[in-house]
């Protein structure tokens, strides 16, 4: 399969997510790297025994030394104590300001090796090799990092860019089913929110993506990190239209703090989250039920959850009232007006308690 490319467009920030099969082991993915005494591996206890040995291999002709931190595997890992566990190798082992760490892994990975690296000796380079599609499509594209705090989701990181993206599309073969549609969350929500063709796309693919047809998913992958790379090199650091990515996102990160993180997979609660987020966009006049039905049919298609734990209203307005969309204890939302455009905006408590009680389940 032929390397595509997708530039992020950041001026002296600006690098390349590179999207084929067989990545890791490609010499050329690896070419033009920061150089460096050594380089820290950041992976969890799934994906090492999966692809570790084939990224040491690449990068060994790259780098004299190359260290391991190998994490335990979940969102509930996401916490400072796996953060001090990154600089406990990087210290332990006199790691200097040009010490290059690789994200091997999903999310979790990606968001904290970040983190880490936007943090250690107050910044060191990193390159994202993302091993999930919800990290190949969205997490790993725009320097987003953080680590979750137990009140509420990533409110604790920086934006820090990386070097690189390294899309391996072969390691999508070897996820779980219910992490492959946490994926397909992420790329349901580009059509709604920036291009309806893609919608349709995704529509009349999405047997063919669950199948982890290759062609399908290269697709599905170049043409959600083009979106995405159209929105972060307009506003990097989320001031104004990048929170359009965050579609879903609010009425799911909620779900996440409230189950306890780890409880329901990301993409599974931004699956959700959309269905929520369609349905308030509906009773606010901004789209039709037929919209709703649509959105909420491919959801379900996909393999991700359409109705919502019942956890209350009031729990999820005050999980709403910490989103960092959130102004003055104002909550903002990503609503859809009208398909294909997204707008971010408020709406009373009233109506999304209605909402909430509308699409949940005890």
């Amino acid at each position: 399969m032929t390397t595509q490319t997708v530039h992020i467009d950041l001026g002296e920030r600006s690098y390349e997510i590179a999207i084929a099969s067989g990545l890791l082991d490609s010499a050329a993915a690896w070419q033009g790297l920061p150089k460096a005494g050594a380089a820290l591996i950041v992976t969890n206890d799934t994906v090492a025994p999966l692809y570790l040995a084939h990224l040491q291999h690449s990068l060994a002709t790259h780098y004299p030394v190359i260290h391991v931190c190998s994490l335990p595997d979940g969102e509930s890992y996401k916490t400072w104590d796996s953060l001090n566990l990154i600089f406990d190798e990087l210290l332990g082992k006199a790691c200097d300001r040009k010490t290059v760490l690789f994200a091997l892994g999903g999310g979790v990975i990606g968001d904290i090796t970040g983190f880490a690296a936007a943090c250690y000796m107050r910044g060191v380079p990193f390159v994202q090799v993302p091993t999930t599609l919800l990290s190949q499509v969205d997490s790993s594209v725009g320097g987003k990092t953080a680590i979750n705090h137990p009140i509420g989701k990533n409110m604790i990181g920086a934006f820090y860019q990386p070097e690189r993206v390294v899309c391996d599309l072969a390691t999508l073969q070897t996820l779980p089913p219910r992490e492959l549609s946490a994926g397909l969350a992420e790329v349901i929500k580009y059509g709604p929110i920036a291009d309806m063709a893609f919608l349709d796309w995704i529509e009349q693919h999405v047997h063919e993506l669950l199948a982890r047809d290759p062609q399908a998913l290269a697709y599905a992958v170049k043409r959600s990190c083009e979106i995405k790379a159209w929105v972060v090199g307009q506003d990097e650091r989320e001031s104004g239209i990048r929170a359009i990515l965050n579609f879903g996102h609010t009425f799911g990160h909620a779900i996440e703090a409230g189950l306890g993180f780890g409880v329901w997979l990301h993409g599974e609660a931004v699956g959700c989250g959309m269905v929520m987020a369609a349905h308030l966009s509906q009773r606010l006049g901004l789209v039709d039920m037929s919209f709703v039905d649509r959105l909420t049919a491919l959801i379900a298609k996909a393999g991700l959850p359409v109705t919502g734990p019942d956890l209350g209203a009031d729990v999820y307005l005050h999980h709403m009232r910490v989103d960092k969309k959130a102004e003055a204890g104002d909550i903002r939302f990503v609503l859809i007006d009208p398909p294909g455009k997204a707008v971010v905006r408020g709406a009373p408590d009233a109506l999304v308690a209605e909402v909430v009680q509308a699409c949940c389940r005890a």
